[in-house]
């Protein structure tokens, strides 16, 4: 059955104080609209968003013949949006609301280009039930509109955790919606998040298009969705989805749009809200469906009647989508990067892989908007065969210049939990309690690691040999054939022994023997190499002369260093450096601006008491003291723009 939660909603606002636990979200108001006119055609559609959402809708719109108008701030003129567009229009400066958030801007850009209608995306003013009723007022058709996307939500177990998590998510709203309304849920513990994607036109038709399985998640933010879901039966999905149909007809909605529900262990299942827009997650429902969203969405907009009857949606084979993020994982699960992509290479050339990105080599990521790079998706004929070609897709993509979350990504899809479809929304927290930690090795990886390192070594040491008669381990190169050589890893040192026969390195790491075959351009980030007969694809991501090598091996960094016997030993008697005490010195883990600062000089703060609060791409963090400690000085003001790692406030 639905359980609207609107009621207990309203019950639960009306009081000043409560105890129970609930969920402080951020508003999303339940509106959208299309123009309703008898022409049945258009041919400009300005998109009012950026990065890989832009990307996407005028990709379909160029397959329709429809022409494109971007819109931009000062800062992404030079985008993929802007240049694949057939006009754009600057709408302001970097801040969101002075630029996507500048409805009279955006306004006047329509009214310049002549634009018939407008397609929001999801996030800006897609969730801005003002900006539709503007566009409607002047006749111009709204393709969709309105959002969620989790942020601004936050649990708040008590009275002060309730009064702070008003603060923090309007002011989150107001940044990421302009709108800092908020309401206030039942929180519901430990559900799965499943969603139903429902179409509708405007004559009284609509569908539902199956489900899909949101419930890995970090920060109430979905990260890794598939479609369908494990959990479902058949009938629990047939109740859900006319369910969802119910809604949008009883709302005489038309679109695309998608019904969230919070299930239990259960199947029962409660009504969260409805997304009256293109959700990030759409691709995996396209494809096990067949159809593409973004036009359907047009044909319903321009006053066609929907093509197919619930029957004739199937459901198949599995997709699986995976959030790529300029976010550090080792911070909270993800903690905004930003950067100047030096290398990007998407994984394309690899059967059923599908990237939605707005982004190419040389693109900067900055402090102003959403941290994500791509979607990455992957479809199988089974669930298995998906999440296999989502492993190799993850280990071909090469991004570099800034910190992302692929070792964090590869880790869930590789889980036994989630390869079993045991999941919740509490995965991560559950399966990480102390957060992240990224790949722990086994002792069957680390001699993997170790093999391929001292494999690379040696052929970079030939290679110096051919090109510049110079081998660095041995005198007599010509005659060597066996390389005896040092490997540190993780704090860890191992003799190993290397032999060569033509690509094939045989390595003994500790006394067992490792192979490692390939063929490599060493100047090549990707390392497709066979380990004991098992083929994998490492990434070298640096080395130099000195023997100092960094390695993506099963998504996770590690640095290793190759020495020669010789310089291992005298290399022991260095003195080693003694970490600096940061222990009373607060820095920024990330760059952006200070919100708010929470002491002065003088203060005494207790452990775990918030310090200052900094916001970056669209999300609040909360700084707290690590321990009960007097404040010393304090370094940044509200408004002020801060790096990763300036100094914020010291403690005695």
């Amino acid at each position: 059955m639905i359980t609207s939660t609107l009621r207990r909603v309203l019950l639960v606002a009306k009081h000043a104080s409560f105890q129970s636990r609930c969920c402080v979200a951020s508003s999303r108001v339940q509106y959208s609209t299309v123009y309703d006119s008898n022409e049945k055609t258009f041919d400009k559609i300005l998109i009012a968003n950026r990065g890989e959402i832009a990307c996407r809708v005028m990709k379909t719109c160029k397959k329709m013949g429809i022409k494109t108008v971007a819109v931009h701030s000062d800062v992404d003129a030079s985008a993929v949006h802007v240049k694949m567009a057939d006009e754009a229009v600057c709408v302001g400066p970097a801040p969101t609301n002075k630029s996507y958030l500048n409805m009279d801007a955006i306004m006047d850009a329509i009214r310049k280009t002549g634009s018939q209608a407008v397609h929001p995306g999801y996030g800006f003013l897609s969730e801005n039930k003002e900006f539709a009723k503007r566009l409607v007022s002047r006749a111009t058709r709204v393709i969709l509109c309105s959002g969620g996307g989790g942020k601004g939500m936050r649990i708040a177990w008590n009275d002060d955790e309730t009064r702070e998590g008003f603060r923090l998510s309007s002011q989150e709203a107001a940044s990421s919606f302009g709108d800092d309304r908020l309401l206030i849920e039942k929180f519901v513990d430990n559900p799965r998040h499943i969603e139903i994607q429902v179409l509708a036109d405007k004559h009284g038709n609509a569908l539902w298009l199956n489900e899909r399985e949101c419930s890995i998640q970090r920060r109430n933010q979905k990260v890794v969705e598939e479609a369908p879901s494990t959990f479902l039966d058949p009938e629990t999905r047939r109740a859900m989805g006319e369910q969802a149909v119910q809604l949008a007809k009883a709302v005489h909605y038309s679109s695309a749009g998608t019904v969230e529900f919070l299930v239990d262990s259960n199947k029962n299942f409660y009504f969260l809200e409805m997304n009256t827009r293109l959700q990030v997650e759409h691709p995996i429902t396209e494809c096990i469906t067949g159809l593409d969203l973004v036009q359907q969405m047009i044909r319903v907009a321009k006053g066609f009647p929907l093509l197919h009857k619930q029957e004739d949606i199937p459901i198949n084979g599995w997709a699986i989508e995976s959030r790529v993020y300029a976010e550090d994982p080792y911070k909270s699960f993800g903690l905004p990067s930003i950067g100047r992509l030096s290398q990007y290479q998407e994984p394309i050339n690899l059967p059923k892989v599908r990237v939605d990105s707005g982004i190419q080599e040389g693109s900067d990521i900055s402090i102003y908007y959403d941290p994500m790079i791509s979607k990455l998706v992957t479809y199988g004929a089974t669930r298995a065969e998906a999440l296999q070609r989502m492993e190799a897709a993850l280990d071909n993509y090469v991004i570099r210049g800034v910190t992302h979350n692929i070792p964090l990504l590869r880790e869930i899809i590789t889980h036994p939990r989630f390869i079993s479809g045991d999941i919740t929304t509490n995965f991560l927290p559950e399966e990480y309690p102390e957060g992240f930690k990224g790949h722990q090795l086994t002792s069957e990886g680390r001699r993997e690691l170790v093999a391929t390192a001292a494999a690379l070594y040696v052929s970079a040491q030939l290679r110096s040999q051919r090109f510049l008669g110079n081998l660095r381990v041995s005198t007599t190169p010509q005659e060597q054939r066996q390389w005896e050589l040092c490997v540190e890893l993780e704090k860890g040192s191992h003799t190993v022994a290397v032999s060569r026969s033509g690509s094939t390195f045989t390595v003994e790491v500790d006394g067992v023997t490792v192979e490692v075959s390939g063929e490599w351009n060493l100047a090549s980030a990707l390392l497709p190499v066979t380990i004991n007969r098992t083929p994998r694809v490492l990434q070298c991501l640096s080395r130099d002369a000195g023997g100092d090598i960094t390695l993506q091996y099963l998504g996770t960094q590690f640095k290793v260093r190759v020495l020669s016997q010789l310089v291992s030993t005298l290399s022991a008697h260095m003195p080693e450096k003694v970490p600096e005490d940061t222990s009373s010195i607060l820095r920024s883990p990330m760059p952006g601006s200070v919100v708010a600062v929470s002491v002065k000089p003088g203060d005494v703060v207790a452990e775990g008491q918030e310090i200052c609060v900094i916001e970056a791409m669209k999300m609040q963090n909360s700084l707290i003291a690590a321990k009960a400690a007097k404040v010393k000085s304090v370094h940044c003001k509200a408004g002020e723009t801060v790096g990763e790692g300036d100094l914020l406030v010291q403690l005695e």
